[in-house]
């Protein structure tokens, strides 16, 4: 399958899953320190088992798990990686200056 670009994306299954799935949500559960290979293949079974989870077998469900064999999921960890890593610096920020405070306060 050759590779198009949309709307920035590297094809339309990788735009549309991180749209509806990703896009906006706090990755709780996720270790961003992971590399966005290990990141993406997360992803890619946390989509999955939403998929069972909702779904009843069928033919919707295997044509949703076959729409997510076309996702580039490292491209989608990268996303999440680079939307957060900001956030969670900010917070490393926010809680070393908290313990700064407490130490000068017990001074």
């Amino acid at each position: 399958m050759s590779k198009t670009n949309y709307n920035g994306w590297a094809n339309y299954a990788t735009w549309r899953v991180n749209l509806e799935m990703f896009d906006g949500q706090a990755p709780e559960g996720f270790d961003l320190k992971k590399s966005a290979y290990h990141l993406g293949l997360d992803l890619k079974d946390w989509a999955e088992d939403y998929i069972f989870e909702t779904s009843s077998e069928g033919f919707a469900r295997d044509y949703a798990l076959a729409f997510l064999s076309d996702v580039n999921w490292v491209e989608i960890a990268e996303h999440v990686i680079d939307a957060y890593a900001d956030e969670d610096a900010d917070e490393d920020a926010d809680e070393d200056a908290d313990e700064d405070a407490d130490e000068d306060a017990h001074v």
